[in-house]
């Protein structure tokens, strides 16, 4: 697929935008003053794999969080800002790589400009996150509704405070938990202007549905080639919207350097626990980094023919398995062996 054409932008050691990878994301969630914990988190989540991390700061006692994960970790930290420009400038002082705000939310054009010319000086860009949920009221009576239109609206006024003060270095996040409205805002907004776009569907919900909702929303406008970095956001475990994050990127054949896993959804002509098989492979397979296919059928109607398309994989039989590799059947082995014996052949690969 053609990628949209976007400007480059350099967070910390990470570039966004152009031609560099979709970098996935995620925010932390430990209460703002537990400085302990969110460096905790911090490191799960870049264990994890995630790229860019993103850290509340409600107060001047939040900035003592920020410098504590500069210090921890490698991936770039993001200050999440609402209405207080001097939290702001704090956090660059703690070397933050990156701001999200809305500049007009934070006052007078000098604050906006004392935010933008500090930004400027230390070569830190501004996110601009727009939400359904909290448009300015003046663009809500436009239009009576946070529609797709006002939600780019809104962004393109944000995106204009700061333009004004020659600043650029920006990119720019458009959500609602409305997946049609999501999509149609990013659509618009992707016509409008060439800075990088941060996707996502917000509130999305539990893990369930938000990964369902997210994989819709990210997903399809990922396919039309849209979209620079995401975070895909979960009433849960902040390293599981990593997972979600490859995941999506994997299905839209936009993740190379990992595993891809074909797995069939069962019948009753499967005569091993290919659900137990399955997932215990799939989590195996998120410390692999090799660029292979494998695949886990249940039985010899499609799983010789399935297993030959891929690069090595296991077809049940009655209490045991055969482990195919480019086609070719490797050996027969027991049912309670199959995992052992197919991360082998992978790590032999």
């Amino acid at each position: 697929m053609e990628r949209r054409k976007s400007k480059k932008v350099k967070i910390g050691n990470l570039s966004i935008g152009g031609s560099e990878h979709i970098a996935v994301q995620s925010m932390l969630n430990v209460p703002a003053h537990d400085v302990e914990g969110n460096v905790r988190q911090a490191l799960a989540l870049e264990k994890a794999g995630c790229e860019i991390i993103r850290v509340s700061v409600p107060d001047k006692e939040a900035v003592k969080t920020v410098e504590a994960l500069k210090a921890a970790v490698k991936a770039p930290i993001v200050a999440d800002i609402h209405f207080d420009y001097k939290l702001a400038l704090d956090s660059l002082a703690a070397g933050v790589d990156k701001i999200r705000l809305n500049p007009g939310n934070i006052g007078s054009d000098d604050r906006v400009k004392a935010v933008a010319d500090e930004c400027l000086r230390k070569g830190v860009p501004i996110r601009i996150g727009v939400n359904s949920g909290s448009l300015e009221k003046e663009i809500l009576a436009k239009y009576g509704s946070p529609t797709p239109e006002a939600m780019c609206e809104s962004a393109m006024y944000h995106v204009r405070l700061l333009e004004k003060f020659d600043f650029d270095n920006i990119v720019i996040s458009i959500k609602s938990s409305d997946v049609q409205k999501m999509y149609e805002a990013y659509e618009l907004l992707a016509e409008k202007c060439d800075y990088p776009l941060h996707l996502g569907v917000t509130e999305a919900g539990t893990q369930r549905m938000g990964l369902i909702k997210s994989a819709i929303g990210i997903g399809g406008l990922l396919l039309r080639g849209i979209g620079d970095t995401i975070r895909v956001s979960l009433t849960a475990d902040p390293v599981n919207e990593v997972y979600a994050g490859f995941d999506i990127l994997k299905a839209a054949g936009l993740l190379t350097g990992t595993p891809t896993l074909v797995s069939c959804p069962t019948c009753g002509r499967t005569k091993i626990d290919l659900i137990s098989i399955a997932s215990q492979v799939e989590e195996h397979l998120r410390s692999v980094k090799k660029d292979i296919k494998v695949a886990v059928m249940g039985c010899a109607v499609n799983g010789p023919g399935e297993a030959r398309e891929a690069d090595i994989g296991i077809a049940g039989g009655d209490g045991c398995g055969l482990i195919f590799k480019k086609g070719e059947i490797i050996r027969k082995v027991p049912e309670e062996d199959i995992v052992t014996e197919l991360l082998s052949e992978i790590e032999k690969m």
